[in-house]
Formats: C-alpha cells, sequence, structure tokens
C-alpha cells in the first residue's frame, strides 16, 4: 500500500523540531523543576467576555453549518478594521475566514503554487513555514535574514534569489521569532521587487497588536500599488490570548479571493458560527489584553538582555514586537541545539534551538517572555549561572 506524495514531503517536518520542548514536558511529567520558555502561549487566558459571546452564541443556537466564506457580520467588521487601519478600503467580499492562521496560509498557499514554483521565505522563518510550503509541491528558497540588519528581510537579497519559477514571496512582520519588523521603506523595496518578477506577496501579520512602546507597523496591504498582489493572514491567537479558539481569516484582492473560496469550501465549509459571533464582537470591541501582553512582554525582553549582555558570555537581539527574544550563543562554543538541550538537563530551563527556524540561527536559541514574571526571573538567573559554569 502506498501513501501520497504528500505525505513524503512533509516527513521529518512535524515533531522534530520540537524536540526540546518535548523533553521538558517529559521532565516536568516526572517531578522535574521546569520553565518552559519553548512555546508563544499567551500569559493570560482568553478575556471573559469572549467566552461569554461565544456562550451566548451557542445558547441563541447558533451551532448550524456556516458557509465557505464565513460569517456576514464578521466579515463585514474585518472589513471595517482593515480599511480603518490600512487606509484604503475593504468590502467583505475581500476576506475568507478560516479556524486560525495556519489553516488559512495553508489553505492560501495551496491557492498560489504547485509542483514546479518557488516560493521565497526570510530564514529564520516560523517552524511550519516549510511544511505549509512543501505541502503544496513547491519548493522553498530561503533569504538570509542578517542579525546586523536586525533580521529584516532586504529586497537586493531577494532579487538575487528569484528565479523562473518564483511565484510567492512570503512575508511575516511582526516577524516570528526574532521580533522584528519591517519599515516601510523595506515594503516598498520588496514591493518593487514583486511587481517586477510578478510575485504574490503572502503576509502573516498574526502578532500586529503585540508592538512594543516606540516601535511602528507597517503592512504591505496599506500600498495601492500593491493591491492586487498582497494577501495577508491573520488571527485573534495573539492579539486576544485565544489561540485555541481557532478563529482566523486571510484578507486579498476580491479575484483572489473568489479563486480561493472552491478550496475552501472542500477544506471545512465555514467554521462555526458561534465562534464567528465571538470573534466579530472581539475585532469590533478590540482587545482587552493586548496592552498588557505588550508591556510585559518588552519588560522581560529587556530585563533578559540587561542581564545576559551585561554578563557577556551571551548575547540578546532586543525585539521589537511578539512574544520572544532571541539569545545568540555562540560565545560558549555550542550550537544551538547542543546549548539548548545542556540548559535543561543542568538547570531544568527549556529554551528552543535556532535551528527549528532554520539554518541562520544555528547559534542562537529562542526565548518566549510568556511565562510570569517569577519564573521568568528565576530563569534568567539559571542561564546566567549556567553561562558562568561553561
Amino acid at each position: 500500500m502506498r501513501f501520497a506524495a504528500v505525505t513524503e514531503r512533509l516527513a521529518g517536518l512535524g515533531g522534530a523540531k520540537w524536540a526540546v520542548h518535548t523533553r521538558a514536558v517529559e521532565m516536568a511529567a516526572e517531578g522535574r523543576d521546569v520553565i518552559r520558555l519553548t512555546i508563544g502561549e499567551p500569559d493570560v487566558p482568553a478575556p471573559e467576555t469572549l467566552i461569554e459571546a461565544a456562550t451566548r452564541a451557542m445558547r441563541a443556537g447558533r451551532t448550524g453549518y456556516s458557509n465557505g466564506r464565513g460569517e456576514p457580520g464578521l466579515r463585514r467588521a474585518l472589513a471595517a478594521q482593515y480599511s480603518a487601519r490600512r487606509g484604503r478600503s475593504f468590502g467583505a467580499d475581500q476576506v475568507i475566514c478560516f479556524p486560525g492562521t495556519q489553516t488559512a496560509l495553508y489553505a492560501v498557499m495551496a491557492a498560489l503554487v504547485g509542483p514546479g514554483d518557488t516560493v521565497l521565505v526570510g530564514d529564520p522563518m516560523y517552524a511550519t513555514y516549510e511544511g505549509v510550503i512543501r505541502a503544496t509541491g513547491a519548493g522553498m528558497v530561503t533569504v538570509p535574514l542578517d542579525p546586523a540588519r536586525g533580521f529584516r528581510m532586504a529586497a537586493g537579497d531577494v532579487a538575487a534569489r528569484v528565479d523562473g519559477h518564483a511565484r510567492v514571496l512570503l512575508l511575516n512582520t511582526p516577524h516570528n521569532p526574532t521580533g522584528a519588523l519591517l519599515t516601510p521603506e523595506d515594503i516598498a523595496a520588496l514591493g518593487a521587487v514583486a511587481r517586477a518578477h510578478d510575485l504574490w506577496i503572502v503576509v502573516d501579520e498574526v502578532y500586529e497588536e503585540l508592538v512594543f512602546e516606540g516601535a511602528r507597523f507597517a503592512s504591505p496591504l496599506s500600498l495601492p500599488d500593491l493591491a492586487d498582489r498582497v494577501i495577508a493572514v491573520s488571527s485573534i491567537s495573539k492579539s486576544h490570548a485565544a489561540p485555541g479558539m481557532r478563529s482566523g481569516w486571510c484578507v486579498g484582492p476580491q479575484r483572489f479571493i473568489e479563486a480561493l473560496l472552491p478550496l475552501a469550501e472542500v477544506m471545512l465549509f465555514g467554521n462555526q458560527p458561534f465562534l464567528a459571533d465571538m470573534t466579530e464582537a472581539a475585532i469590533r470591541d478590540g482587545s482587552a489584553v493586548a496592552g498588557g501582553m505588550r508591556a510585559r512582554y518588552a519588560a522581560r525582553a529587556a530585563r533578559l538582555a540587561a542581564a545576559l549582555n551585561d554578563a557577556g558570555r551571551l548575547r540578546v537581539h532586543r525585539p521589537e514586537a511578539g512574544m520572544f527574544a532571541m539569545v545568540d550563543v555562540a560565545a560558549t562554543g555550542m550550537d544551538g541545539e547542543s546549548y539548548a538541550f545542556d540548559l535543561l538537563v543542568r538547570t531544568g530551563v527549556a529554551v528552543m534551538p535556532g535551528t527549528s527556524f532554520g539554518d541562520t540561527l544555528r547559534t542562537w536559541v529562542r526565548v518566549a517572555l510568556t511565562v510570569d514574571d517569577a519564573a521568568f526571573d528565576t530563569a534568567v538567573a539559571r542561564i546566567l549561572r549556567h553561562a558562568g559554569g561553561l
């Protein structure tokens, strides 16, 4: 018996990247004292108002089928939000709703590329991007993101890697894992490359509401001259501390949305109406928790940088947004994976090896900023003691 080719394309792209996290979970289950700084789980529960909104909708009978586009009220709310934030007019017919950013990205990529095509994406990248690309049969061309440039993608580096098979430029701003933000100038230059080579731009903006004070978010959706080629994906997972709700969407040109609709219909035929009602309320009312998360994550990143950079052995890249900070461990003489396992075994602190996100971060680790302050500060103290003993 044979499996479909997609299983071969995705072999090795699943849980192997999370080996340190998996071992940390096992150690905690064994009763060990473990502080997990590995995954981007918000540090607060979903707001009670969201739970109440979903509950009211279920009690009102909003548990039937939806449709392939998503509930009209939610799509109108999203169109209004994007019109207000991007300085351009968006209609509900430019939105399709999905269960989370991940599903939206999978569907968008499946609608744009296939065998023989290539997708340009930054290295480092979010851990599932390679799988999303390779699932379609397309190839992946990585564009190194230089730490010296703040991990921001450079248009010249993209242009140097475009070939006759390139169809999509995949962007992520704010960036996971580095917390980097593309500037308006970066986006304009990348847009010029996309126009010159007739590339789609797909942008993951799920961390938009977690931009730290003093930094500025910019989106390719704001540029009218890119309107016919930009597709954005996002969700309430980060902005509203609701990752388990699985409520996301994509926004793009109407002609693309119409082409995507049949795929959305055969995938899931609409997400749950009660979750759509909840998400509509979340979008219209704004997030009650994003401001607090922004402040806490920025403060933890600052404390991490102050402690480790002053000690001299480890170097912290200060994020501008998101839930993570990157730490360069090259001075220890170990690569990121060896360091992460050694740190876990010796101190009980779990961090993600940089190679889980690409080759550029071979001597880096990613530190989640999402545990409470007491646990975070304890973890930082353990990291310092560990570095001093190497």
